[in-house]
């Protein structure tokens, strides 16, 4: 019986056609509701809370109070160990603590008027993500991926590069009541990126065989159970897997990368861990068709939460700025950032006051983030804090309106880009949040 099934009937061309056609597949690539300027995002997130008055929002006001001894609000100010200079032909500031992004200020769009719903990490982190503080909701990458589907039907339409877990977990990465198959994928670091990728069957003949059965078999246990969603995820999931046993390898394969590029990242030749493997890997990746890629640094312990030495900050951003400052100039050369965009961000930022001697507590009063290409204007700081970075006074931009502008760049109405869930149409951004028009190019 199995002999025909798979032989006899020439089953398995039929399904093996199927199963890599983009056209049948529910990942297949979809027009969004606009030409947007943006075909991909590389979204890039600092776990912990970077401190936005020691990096892209200089405040020398917190330097000369804490020098004098002055007060604010009857409150002792905190100033920042780096100094800070205008850099590039914009003249934006940037802080001494990223100098290699500093040089890269004219093709960053900096947003120093972010202002996020929570100031615990959990809540703050899912709300940068999901849009929500209060309850799980989908990934801004999963909801991307919904509405764009993806490029390559051989690798995951959404990927996470996190060597370790954050805030919140795969949470941040999940798509929840979307369609399973938009979650996103978790790679790893190291030798094996991703776990059991090698094939395990005695020739590549001998799989095709087992997968044509299991595809056949898979196909009429849906057909028994119409409507299960994370059944049809599953069954995608078994098809992705075989895509990537082809086509991973070679995007996760460094060795035909120039020395000139690997030294854009910080690289060593041989190199499997590191932010500068991460940030080459995305590019790798984007290149061949996936649509998010998520760059996670630390996880949730030894990351950017500042409470009792502002300094520590120092390492974390060593180890991250040459990568993403490479990321953007290698972008830039293959002609991609035009189309791709770049987003730094983190879930809040920390309080220009000191928490015990020289340390920051959480801040989502008031914090920065950028982005970069994708049709957003070059070379400009949006929004402004006052001068201790304590209270926005120009130009807020709330994490839905962060949200909405992304989901714009790749031609979505983010109001309509809904789904049916428990009887109400949800979205990213709930029921608020506006397209920032002013940093759009």
């Amino acid at each position: 019986m199995v002999r025909s099934l798979l032989l006899g009937s020439g089953l398995f061309p039929a399904v093996l056609n199927d199963l890599m056609a983009a056209e049948s597949s529910p990942l297949a690539p979809k027009a969004p509701h606009f030409p947007g300027t943006a075909k991909r995002v590389i979204f890039i997130y600092l776990s912990g809370g970077a401190s936005h008055v020691d990096s892209f929002d200089p405040k020398p006001m917190l330097a000369q109070y804490d020098r004098e001894g002055k007060t604010a609000n009857n409150r002792k100010m905190l100033g920042s160990p780096w100094a800070s200079k205008p850099h590039g032909q914009s003249g934006i500031e940037v802080t001494d603590l990223f100098p290699h992004m500093a040089e890269c200020v004219d093709d960053l769009c900096v947003i120093r008027g972010m202002r996020g719903d929570h100031n615990d990490h959990f809540q703050a982190t899912l709300g940068i993500h999901t849009g929500s503080v209060t309850f799980k909701r989908p990934s801004v990458g999963s909801w991307v991926t919904y509405g764009l589907g993806t490029e390559n039907q051989n690798l995951p339409c959404f990927v996470v590069l996190a060597p370790e877990m954050p805030y919140a977990g795969s949470q941040i990465w999940s798509s929840d009541f979307l369609p399973g198959m938009y979650s996103g994928t978790r790679i790893t670091s190291g030798p094996e990126p991703v776990p059991d990728l090698n094939r395990r069957a005695a020739s590549p003949e001998l799989q095709k065989l087992e997968l044509s059965l299991l595809e056949r078999f898979n196909r009429k246990h849906a057909q028994q159970h119409a409507g299960d969603p994370m059944l049809d995820a599953r069954i995608k999931s078994y098809e992705t897997a075989f895509g990537m046993q082809m086509t991973m390898p070679k995007v996760l394969d460094l060795a035909k990368e120039t020395d000139a590029t690997l030294k854009l990242y910080g690289l060593e030749r041989g190199a499997t861990t590191g932010f500068g493997w991460q940030c080459l890997v995305a590019r790798r990746m984007v290149e061949q068709g996936v649509r998010f890629v998520e760059l996670i640094d630390v996880g949730s312990s030894h990351n950017w939460d500042a409470h009792s030495d502002i300094h520590t900050h120092a390492p974390l951003a060593k180890n991250i700025d040459l990568p993403i400052a490479g990321l953007l100039t290698d972008l830039k050369s293959r002609g991609m950032l035009k189309d791709t965009l770049v987003v730094f961000t983190t879930e809040f930022g920390r309080t220009p006051n000191p928490e015990g001697t020289v340390g920051r507590g959480h801040y989502n009063r008031a914090f920065s983030s950028w982005l970069a290409g994708g049709g957003v204007k070059a070379g400009i700081a949006y929004g402004k804090t006052d001068e201790f970075g304590a209270k926005i006074v120009e130009n807020e931009c709330h994490v839905h309106d962060f949200h909405a502008t992304i989901l714009h760049t790749l031609g979505f109405d983010h109001t309509k880009l809904t789904f049916r869930h428990a009887g109400r149409d949800y979205r990213l951004t709930d029921v608020a949040g506006n397209v920032v028009q002013a940093i759009l190019a």
